[in-house]
């Protein structure tokens, strides 16, 4: 499933590309047709992500509300839209270009207030600028439940998958089954923080790269990640191969139905009062 730094590109990339004038929209597939004849011929006056979910507002009309889950794509094209293949949901045409929306986990016309419903269900995103951290530190420190597991969590902290959650914590050390309540604030603002301005990168870059400087292929002579994610990483599906950090094993399990990958060396879990 793509992760956050992915919506906040997709944002990006409508509003550049079709953002604040009207957009031919269709529906193929014809799932969204009843929403697409609604906006059609009608302005893109605002693209914005709040965690995984996209939403394309519509003024006096709406947003349509997209979550791409595990199969979702979005291409995007230069000039006139051509015939559609393939199962397209929805369609949005300009003046310059186009964008196909596939195979989402939802695609909705709604309202305002439920677009708020659903910001309301989410934890803070590293990437908005509305962003309130504390109240994730607060629900993580209440928690007994593992660091990995809390980070996952979109109520807690919207946007952060699998990629992301398995690199910061091997950022800064921590074990990934200690339990939210044992962070401590120095721990979490640092967390935070790399979380911020990784997925900023994320952004910028369009793929996830977590190595220092000092750990890039270039750096340690080695060669570079071949990944269908793309990008550096430390422990991300790199079970059973050296850490780049500390040569020890990279370690693999399964944690609520999610591989968790980390380091055992350099995440050593701190030993109990």
């Amino acid at each position: 499933m793509p992760e956050g730094h992915t919506i906040h590109r997709l944002a990006a990339d409508y509003a550049e590309l079709l953002g604040g004038r009207p957009v031919r929209a269709d529906s193929p597939q014809g799932k969204f047709a009843d929403g697409a004849a609604l906006i059609d011929g009608q302005p893109l006056t605002t693209a914005e992500a709040h965690g995984k979910h996209l939403f394309l507002g519509f003024d006096g009309i709406g947003w349509v509300h997209v979550h791409l889950g595990l199969y979702g794509k979005v291409a995007f094209g230069a000039g006139p839209a051509p015939a559609p293949v393939g199962q397209v949901r929805l369609r949005l045409a300009g003046r310059d270009g186009y964008a196909e929306l596939r195979g989402p986990n939802a695609c909705a016309l709604i309202t305002e207030a439920e677009k708020d419903a659903i910001a309301d269900r989410l934890g803070p995103d590293p990437l908005r600028a509305d962003a309130e951290p504390e109240l994730a530190r607060r629900r993580i420190a209440a928690s007994r439940v593992t660091v990995a597991a809390l980070l996952m969590d979109q109520r807690i902290v919207a946007g952060v998958g699998n990629v992301y959650r398995a690199e910061v914590l091997f950022r800064h050390g921590i074990d990934p089954y200690r339990a939210g309540r044992s962070l401590t604030r120095a721990e979490w603002d640092a967390v935070w923080a790399d979380l911020v301005a990784l997925m900023r990168e994320g952004v910028r870059l369009n793929r996830i790269d977590t190595v220092r400087p000092e750990h890039t292929p270039e750096a340690m002579g080695r060669p570079p990640r071949v990944d269908d994610h793309g990008g550096e990483v430390y422990v991300y599906r790199r079970a059973g191969q050296p850490c780049l950090v500390c040569g020890a094993e990279v370690r693999s399990a399964t944690l609520a139905a999610r591989n968790l990958f980390w380091c055992p060396d350099c995440q050593h879990r701190p030993a109990a009062p």
